[in-house]
């Protein structure tokens, strides 16, 4: 059941050309909508090194894509460096990339952490003719090439609606994540506004978390204090938040499983196989399986077509996802994102079940 785009949201903007070679045939296979600048970069092709840049690594999540890099890179014909760790730290990650723009790469590959914060980076990059694709999260503002990413207002919605349709009525609680991150903001606006608008009867209570365990695990606790009748949550990123909240209503006498009396409805984002044991087991109900592998693959599928000089326009593409606009110009790719329950969790085709 892949994440269908919830709307169309206009954003447009070519990639940097840099130049094309021989094998772009192969390239426009993958992805209609193609067309080819025919510009020529700093190489004379579209060859060279690509940098990648990751936002963390305390994620089982980002540990799965960071695993992911390498292969997908050599499937896909990406001389990629050794993956960068900006540990959380927006001002780390323009470091990040102003140190492999002056190490020469041709290409990057970068998880943005704050979606205003990146242009600064992307600024650097464009000044040197480098093209930059973003992965996970939008950059308001700055040149990319493409941004490889799921729906996130669907995340919100999915989640929304499986409560909804599980939880009668009573108090559900978000973590919500980074609203300096897009996707913390599409997150939490979506499942707001689905709950306000379908589902009357629950109350929505919130953590701002900012991706962070600690900080979702400490504010749990007093608003679970506060409020020992919730019928449900939401985990806006299960790396980060299903291991303390599991743990906080352990030790509270508040984790029931799925089919008890008392059992609160939990409902994920991510996919890791941490949170498919936790379904298996009853703990949770359900969560979004983000792509950790095909946000690698096509990372690197769109840095290699930018470094060719190739660009993209709107529209579905053949792997089962579509090309949107954002309102500020920059072009997505929305790559499905299915939901995950005790009837599919051992589907042999989510990620989460091919790592170990």
């Amino acid at each position: 059941m892949p994440g269908t785009p919830a709307r169309k949201q206009n954003r447009s903007r070519t990639a940097r050309a840099v130049g094309a070679v021989a094998g772009a045939t192969l390239l426009l296979a993958a992805c209609g909508s193609t067309k080819d600048t025919g510009a020529a970069g700093a190489d004379g092709g579209g060859s060279g090194r690509v940098g990648v840049i990751l936002p963390l690594l305390t994620s089982p999540f980002w540990q799965s894509y960071n695993d992911y890099v390498p292969k997908m890179a050599e499937s896909e014909g990406v001389d990629a460096l050794k993956t960068v760790n900006s540990n959380s730290d927006p001002s780390q990650q323009i470091t990040d990339i102003n140190n492999q723009l002056n190490q020469g790469v041709k290409g990057l590959v970068v998880a943005p952490l704050d979606s205003a914060a990146i242009e600064a980076g992307l600024d650097q990059a464009e000044r040197k003719g480098v093209p930059v694709v973003a992965v996970d999260v939008a950059p308001d503002q700055g040149k990319v090439a493409m941004v490889v990413r799921a729906d996130n207002v669907a995340y919100g919605e999915k989640a929304c609606d499986y409560l909804g349709k599980n939880v009668t009525s009573g108090k559900v609680v978000q973590i919500m994540g980074d609203l300096a991150s897009v996707n913390g903001r599409d997150r939490s606006e979506a499942f707001r506004a689905c709950v306000k608008k379908n589902f009357p009867k629950l109350e929505v209570l919130e953590i701002p978390a900012k991706w962070e365990s600690d900080t979702a695990a400490s504010k749990l606790v007093t608003l679970l204090n506060a409020n020992p009748d919730i019928k449900g949550i939401y985990l806006q990123a299960g790396g980060v938040y299903l291991a303390p909240t599991l743990q906080t209503l352990k030790s509270k006498g508040m984790l029931k499983k799925a089919g008890q009396d008392g059992h609160i409805a939990i409902v994920s984002n991510d996919g890791i196989p941490q949170e498919y044991d936790a379904i298996r087991k009853g703990e949770i109900d359900a969560t979004v399986s983000q792509p950790a592998d095909l946000y690698a693959k096509y990372g690197m599928y769109y840095i290699r077509a930018a470094m060719e000089g190739k660009s993209f326009e709107p529209g579905p593409t053949d792997h089962d996802s579509t090309i949107v606009k954002l309102p500020s110009g920059i072009l997505e790719d929305q790559l499905p994102a299915p939901l995950v329950t005790k009837d599919n969790v051992d589907d042999p085709k989510l990620w989460g079940n091919t790592v170990g």
